[in-house]
């Protein structure tokens, strides 16, 4: 069967300004679309306004373009979505597959990440308190096209999660699948920390009938303090004059072999041999995420 032309994405959380990370995580599915003549959107993922940086947004989407990204149609705002994403959650509140849970933090501390599953059986209203989807007691597993097999079992490493927080905002997690449906992505190449995210949107996916798409994490930028570069570490904005230079250094990240030189190129020659000579066997593998969770 022949596969859906290729859609992929960047989506990042305006909570700060476009970073080296984010740079890398944009260029490996900025290179990995066009290098199949594909498509490439951009997502703002904007669903948390107390975290969002005033003007952080037009700031993204202005770096990209001193990087010499060009994007297919318009951006979507997922903070435009928030009627879709919650009459999904009204369905499956009044199905039973979603319910009301009130637990606080201090309640839930000790639990190692794992929901105990306290208010499943409760009954409470869905006023005040967080909506949690029930999870079954199966494994979800795929093939990350870099990071090989993974596989999670939902009920044992994850337990009912959160798909609206008791503040009234929703989760990442149905957010993406959501929208990765509705814009049709085929792919989804993104940073190692969402690998283990995963899983659930595996679930998400079948719950609401949607595909899967295919997925590619790239390895995280790790600081000298063990931190991921990212910006709640206020990790630097990236300099527009720099660009031939760091996206050079982004590609020698990802693992593409690049002469010296092409660091003096402008952004839009430096994304154009990217595109021609993109090699997504040549991005790292990430050991210790992946096989935590392989078979034995």
């Amino acid at each position: 069967m022949s596969r859906r032309p290729y859609v992929g994405r960047f989506a990042p959380t305006p909570s700060g300004y476009l970073h080296f990370g984010s740079l890398v995580a944009a260029l490996a599915s900025y290179l990995d679309a066009r290098a199949v003549g594909g498509r490439w959107l951009v997502r703002m993922e904007d669903l948390d306004p107390p975290r969002e940086v005033p003007g952080a947004q037009a700031a993204i989407l202005t770096t990209l373009e001193a990087y010499g990204f060009e994007w297919d149609g318009p951006v979507l705002r997922q903070s435009e979505r928030l009627d879709a994403y919650r009459a999904v959650i009204a369905q499956w509140l009044a199905s039973g597959l979603a319910y009301a849970c009130d637990c606080s933090r201090k309640q839930l501390e000790g639990s190692g990440g794992l929901y105990p599953g306290h208010c499943r059986n409760r009954g409470l209203p869905a006023t005040d308190a967080a909506i949690r989807i029930r999870v079954p007691e199966l494994d979800y597993r795929f093939v990350d096209r870099v990071q090989g097999e993974f596989r999670q079992h939902l009920g044992r490493a994850v337990g009912d999660f959160v798909i609206q927080r008791r503040d009234g905002l929703i989760a990442y997690q149905l957010a993406v699948v959501m929208d990765d449906a509705l814009q049709g992505m085929t792919d989804v190449v993104r940073g190692a920390d969402l690998l283990d995210s995963t899983p659930r949107q595996l679930y998400l996916q079948e719950l609401l009938g949607h595909p899967a798409p295919r997925y590619l994490h790239v390895p995280l930028l790790i600081q000298p303090d063990g931190h991921k570069l990212g910006k709640s570490y206020r990790s630097p904005p990236l300099p527009p004059e720099q660009a031939g230079a760091l996206l050079v250094r982004a590609l020698r990240t990802l693992g593409q072999p690049t002469r010296a030189e092409l660091a003096e190129e402008a952004p839009a020659k430096v994304l154009a041999w990217g595109v021609a000579h993109w090699d997504a066997a040549l991005i790292p593998r990430v050991p210790h995420l992946a096989e935590a969770q392989l078979p034995a």
